[in-house]
């Protein structure tokens, strides 16, 4: 609930600043959101979940593509480069790191991981079982068809 509220005060907060902000850095802002978020997803998947990639993904992919729009920029005549408009979609993907961190339930993440450690160590000790069977029981190397078949079954029936 406080999270609620806080996030509506905030909006009724910046719905009053909004008049006081150019048209362009208000562009610039929601294309750093974009891109950040991009980033963001991408660092996320790329680091498992960890939160410190995941922020420094949002930040990195809306910095590319502010200091992309402003070499642009600065190529054009009637334009050119603004540290304002960079800042501007810099802090778009700031704000979207800090949302996707607010949001994100760390610990059930964390027990998410454990137990798919918990289960890849169980099916690893399963194979290990079973190769201990042919060694010790049979004394030889299973084929390759008896590893991809459960005992009992055929190929041909």
């Amino acid at each position: 609930m406080k999270k609620i509220f806080c996030t509506v005060a905030l909006l009724g907060t910046l719905s009053t600043v909004s008049g006081q902000i150019e048209r362009d850095k208000a562009l610039h802002f929601i294309g750093g959101n974009l891109y950040g978020l991009a980033g963001a997803g991408i660092a996320k998947q790329i680091s498992k979940g960890n939160r410190w990639w995941t922020f420094a993904g949002a930040i990195g992919g809306s910095t590319l593509i502010g200091l992309g729009k402003e070499a642009v920029d600065a190529s054009q005549r009637e334009n050119g480069w603004d540290n304002d408009d960079l800042l501007a979609t810099i802090l778009g993907g700031a704000s979207v790191g800090v949302t996707i961190d607010i949001f994100t339930d760390h610990k059930r993440n964390k027990k998410r991981q454990l137990s798919k450690e918990t289960a890849q160590s169980l099916e690893l000790n399963k194979t290990v079982t079973e190769l201990d069977y042919y060694f010790k029981e049979l004394q030889r190397l299973p084929t390759l068809s008896e590893l991809a078949f459960p005992q009992g079954y055929t190929l041909v029936k």
